[in-house]
């Protein structure tokens, strides 16, 4: 069962290639900008490569030691847990700790987690799924965070150039998403070294980008507001506003659902024989075409709304988990899982920009991470895959292009 994921992986690259739009605006020449952008990127990029590096093998690294599907669920919840319950207040301490000192202490957080990953025991490998989750969390906001201050307060660069910027971290998000699944594949199959090398061949990564950070970025802080307050005012803007209760509760329902489906999929394929390592880059290449599509439907010629897209990706995901629940044999299977994240590719975008527009338009930024279900970051690594390529299509799509969006008739 080699040849299917492969082929399937070639046409996805494939597609994405074909779907991808063409730039609107010329990306900036500044040689200031260039170099303060790459200086990001060499920072930004070995965290993202390490983390996607835990994703391919962590269900068959935790059953390998002899642990029950229960038991299993339960590291997983761990690491939900933590993200969510932290996902509150990672703002607020992201701002008071320092964000350069967040990127740092990400990187360490994530590489004692891969440390842990070593053990057998039940209680370390729990603590290993928080402190991931804690880390993850730290990953994509501290991170962010500390480029936007800088761009805009540091250097004062323009703000219209903020999206170039993002719009390189996805698409390096994507490549090295797609390698990560084929380099995990290769260390534990090819190499015989077992589902742990992964995580151990992220530690490199994670060193590479935190000594990075430490020594060539300059720290910066935000506004220091209490927790309570800023979690307190979040909360006011969902009860204020129902378009933003309204959209948080459809978030939290569908993440929800792919949360279950991050834990189901290994036991859902792996007795097909199907590799695993090659299955994920194959999931990760059909998110990044249903973001190539979200753009494609945006800023191509048919100029549809992103508020249009996000009904039609919720049925598809509903077909693919109808698709999953019948007795399939392993292309059937593998399609399933695949049409669903391809339905991911489109709703992410789609609902991380009607998300802005709410924002913009008044409502907190704390609101979302009541109703999130991977806080105000992404999921653990673990569930990674179902979050990660498709959010970086609005940043590529605003790079390209101004969107519109109705919302209750207005623009």
């Amino acid at each position: 069962m080699f040849l299917l994921p492969c082929s399937a992986l070639a046409l996805l690259l494939l597609t994405c290639l074909a779907l991808e739009p063409p730039p609107r605006r010329p990306p900036p020449s500044n040689p200031a900008f260039r170099g303060f952008q790459r200086q990001f990127l060499l920072g930004y990029l070995p965290a993202l490569a390490a983390d996607w590096l835990q994703g391919p093998l962590l269900f068959q690294l935790l059953h390998g030691r002899g642990f029950l599907r229960s038991q299993i669920a339960a590291l997983y919840s761990c690491g939900f847990a933590s993200n969510v319950a932290f996902g509150l207040v990672s703002g607020v301490f992201v701002d008071r700790l320092g964000r350069k000192k967040s990127c740092v202490l990400s990187s360490g957080l994530c590489s004692v987690s891969c440390l842990l990953q070593l053990s057998q025991d039940f209680l370390a490998l729990a603590a290993a799924r928080v402190l991931a989750g804690l880390g993850t969390s730290l990953l994509f906001s501290a991170f962010e965070s500390w480029y936007v201050h800088e761009h805009l307060e540091r250097h004062d660069f323009p703000a219209e150039w903020i999206p170039d910027t993002f719009s390189r971290v996805a698409l390096w998000n994507g490549g090295l998403a797609v390698a990560a699944g084929l380099l995990a594949e290769l260390l534990a199959e090819g190499l015989a070294l077992g589902p742990v090398a992964p995580f151990l061949a992220a530690l490199p990564f994670l060193a590479l980008s935190g000594i990075f950070a430490g020594k060539n970025w300059d720290e910066n802080y935000g506004k220091s507001r209490p927790c309570g307050k800023a979690c307190g005012e979040g909360l006011r803007g969902l009860v204020s506003e129902p378009r933003a209760l309204l959209l948080g509760l459809v978030q939290a329902l569908v993440e929800s659902i792919l949360l279950i489906f991050a834990f189901l999929w290994t036991p859902v394929l792996e007795p097909h024989g199907i590799p695993l390592g090659i299955a994920f880059s194959g999931f990760t290449a059909a998110g990044a075409a249903g973001s190539a599509l979200f753009r494609r439907g945006v800023t191509g010629r048919l100029r549809l709304q992103p508020l249009r897209l996000l009904p039609g990706s919720v049925l598809l995901l509903a077909l693919a988990l109808l698709l999953l629940a019948l007795p399939l044999d392993a292309p059937g299977d593998f399609l399933a899982v695949l049409l669903l994240q391809l339905s991911c590719g489109i709703y992410f975008p789609a609902m991380a920009f009607l998300r802005r527009r709410l924002e913009r338009g008044g409502d907190p930024a704390g609101a979302a991470r009541w109703l999130r279900c991977n806080g105000d970051s992404r999921a653990p690594p673990s569930a990674s895959f179902v979050f990660r390529l498709a959010e970086g299509a609005v940043s590529r799509g605003a790079a390209g292009g101004d969107w519109s969006v109705e919302l209750n008739g207005r623009a």
